[in-house]
């Protein structure tokens, strides 16, 4: 923002490797013809101050005579950590910090979610009949909700670095578990759970777009090799036997830089990961409709008591098309 309050310019960070957002930022402005010089600007996050695959955008605004910065949230990176701030106030750059901070983690949790815990913000989407019916008991799933809320889970995918599921669904279902009908500038990565790794090689979700991340117990047959033949990245992270350790799985997803895994899964995976505390939010489409018996939303391990419930907290609820919207947070998942 120039020194008249005029707005000069504005810039988001790009795919990682390019720029980020400040750089963009002055970009923008010089596009527009505009000076930074005595400007102040308004950031969501520290600005980085060590050269990565980008330079320090701290020593970009310096350059560029920016007089303030005013910054939401200092960024949990030790290779930052305050360091940005620090070469700011040095060079004569006055430092606001803490405005915007509630809206800029929400923005943030992923990113925030991996620095900090070291692993993603989970997502878990559902689609479900009324009576909490995910598929009926032969199995047949498609479709329980209504084209609308099928586009708008195209959005949610869209948003996430990666899309989670099972082998299990993948048998079943043979899905693609791509963006479609959404613009997007790339298609999210694939996690695929699979113990015995007994994913078909001819299977729908095989992508030249994007990474398979495949995460098994046991090399069943020499199929890991297969796998990997197949571009697939294979790892065996076994906890309880003939099972993955999914813990395990999600540490390895941050040290992919995954800020935002979306996971559609079957029951018994969903299941698993509740059990596990893995899972940060619920994503649910409840359609209009009672199915009876079938599958449930996932299979949790058994309650003994009310007060063993796994606790929510509604944080929005909309209507799409004839379907209703549920977005759910696991009490106290977001205190990092």
């Amino acid at each position: 923002m120039g020194a008249s309050g005029e707005i000069i310019g504005i810039g988001s960070t790009q795919a990682a490797g390019q720029a980020h957002a400040e750089v963009m930022a002055l970009k923008d402005a010089a596009i527009k013809g505009k000076s930074a010089q005595g400007a102040t600007a308004y950031v969501t996050l520290e600005p980085c101050a060590h050269q990565g695959r980008t330079g320090p955008c701290c020593d970009a605004l310096i350059s560029a005579g920016v007089a303030r910065v005013v910054a939401s949230l200092q960024d949990p990176n030790p290779l930052v950590g305050g360091q940005g701030f620090e070469r700011l106030k040095a060079a004569g750059v006055e430092v606001n910090v803490g405005l915007g901070a509630g809206e800029s983690r929400e923005l943030n949790l992923g990113f925030l979610s991996r620095l900090i815990r070291k692993r993603p913000w989970v997502r878990m989407k559902i689609a479900a009949s009324l009576d909490g019916a995910t598929a009926l008991r032969n199995g047949q799933s498609q479709w329980i909700t209504g084209p609308e809320a099928r586009a708008d889970g195209h959005l949610w995918r869209a948003r996430a670095c990666a899309v989670m599921t099972g082998s299990g669904t993948v048998l079943a279902d043979n899905p693609v578990l791509n963006v479609r009908g959404v613009a997007t500038p790339r298609q999210p990565h694939l996690v695929l759970i699979d113990s015995s790794l007994r994913t078909p090689l001819n299977a729908a979700l095989w992508s030249e777009e994007r990474k398979v991340f495949v995460y098994g117990a046991n090399d069943v047959d020499g199929r890991q090799h297969a796998l990997t033949k197949h571009s697939a990245v294979v790892k065996l992270l076994q906890g309880a036997p003939c099972k993955v350790d999914l813990a395990a799985v999600m540490h390895e997803l941050a040290m992919q830089e995954i800020n935002e895994l979306h996971v559609e899964a079957g029951y018994t995976l969903s299941g698993a990961l509740l059990d596990a505390g893995l899972v940060d939010e619920l994503l649910v489409y409840m359609a209009p409709k009672l199915l009876g018996s079938g599958k449930g939303m996932a299979l949790l391990q058994e309650k003994l008591a009310l007060s063993e419930a796994l606790q929510l907290q509604f944080r929005d609820v909309q209507l799409v098309g004839e379907d209703v919207r549920l977005l759910a947070r696991v009490a106290g998942s977001d205190a990092f």
